[in-house]
């Protein structure tokens, strides 16, 4: 079509140049336009193929981005089961960590505590040494009076066999003396002498017949009698058997209550005294005999004279003073040891 209007136009040609040109432009344009059709559509198919390559690549991008995105759903699933999981984990983990601080808390007591018990333990040592020092000490303190009891045995055992010893001397000078009393009153009853001996050995002179009252000189009717007693009751006290035994003889003086108490004092010793020197006068130290002399030194050793002045009475049974009896001489006789073995005998006694 297009051609044959460029033959018709060039056909016309004839009938001038304006349309000539007119013809050739009008031609280019159609060229032109057919050559804008062309590249329009190669340009087209171009696209068009580009687009279906783009849309392939799209799908094949969309299919990858669905895959991509059931994973990343998958993943996501994944992490929610994930985050389910770390969330319990991590409810797990508090209550752990809770039971932690609580443990953490128990054991920052039970260090506490030990540090207490590790104290008191100390202490308890510290204790424990004081109280092994104390044992040591305890123990020493044992030792020493075990060594004290077993000396205190040995002393205790020495004083068992000296009291034994002293036991037997309290029997013998027990019966010493009872065999003593006894022989004084067989041999006064046979000298025929009016001396009562009581039961601890003492004899009893009447003042009444040795002294005027309230002199100290010794009456002829006294001297007598003490002739007569002296030697007897001499012979006995100091016969062989007796004399080691023998401690003292003590001749006593005693008063009635009335007058003052120095001055009965000062005639119970005055009658004591004289009565002692009586005794002496008839063993004189000059004597010719032997025996005599013997008796003397004797009695120079073992003869005491003393004064009770009213400090020894004697009462009636009803109470009364017995002025009559309280005044008199005493003969009394002890012997050895006699006061310690007297103790002695009353400990053994229980008294």
């Amino acid at each position: 079509m297009a051609r044959q209007r460029i033959h018709n136009s060039r056909a016309g040609s004839g009938s001038g140049n304006a349309g000539a040109s007119w013809i050739s432009y009008s031609d280019l344009m159609c060229a032109l336009l057919l050559m804008f059709v062309l590249m329009l559509s190669v340009i087209l198919y171009q696209y068009f193929t580009m687009m279906e390559t783009k849309s392939a690549e799209l799908d094949q991008q969309k299919l990858l981005i669905i895959d991509q995105q059931t994973m990343l759903d998958e993943q996501t699933l994944q992490l929610a089961s994930q985050q389910v999981t770390l969330d319990h984990q991590n409810a797990q983990i508090a209550v752990i960590m809770t039971q932690l601080d609580e443990q953490k808390l128990e054991l920052e007591n039970a260090y506490i505590i030990l540090g207490e018990n590790q104290a008191e333990l100390e202490q308890a040592r510290t204790d424990l040494a004081d109280k092994e020092a104390e044992l040591i000490i305890l123990q020493q303190d044992l030792a020493n009076k075990e060594n004290a009891l077993n000396a205190a045995m040995v002393v205790l055992n020495q004083q068992q066999a000296a009291l034994e010893k002293q036991t037997e001397k309290i029997e013998d000078m027990v019966g010493m003396r009872t065999q003593i009393i006894s022989d004084l009153s067989v041999t006064l009853a046979r000298a025929n002498l009016s001396a009562m001996v009581d039961e601890d050995g003492n004899i009893t002179l009447d003042s009444s017949v040795m002294f005027d009252s309230g002199k100290s000189t010794i009456k002829a009717e006294g001297k007598a009698f003490l002739d007569r007693f002296i030697p007897v009751y001499l012979e006995v006290l100091m016969r062989e058997e007796y004399r080691d035994y023998l401690g003292q003889i003590i001749i006593e003086g005693h008063t009635d209550d009335t007058g003052t108490y120095e001055n009965n004092l000062k005639l119970s010793q005055e009658r004591a005294l004289e009565v002692s020197l009586y005794v002496l006068s008839k063993y004189p130290a000059d004597s010719p005999y032997a025996q005599v002399r013997a008796y003397r030194e004797m009695l120079e050793q073992i003869l005491t004279a003393t004064g009770r002045s009213d400090s020894d009475l004697i009462y009636y049974s009803n109470g009364a003073i017995n002025r009559d009896a309280s005044r008199r001489v005493e003969f009394k006789f002890s012997l050895k040891d006699a006061e310690m073995i007297e103790e002695m005998n009353q400990l053994l006694q229980g008294n």
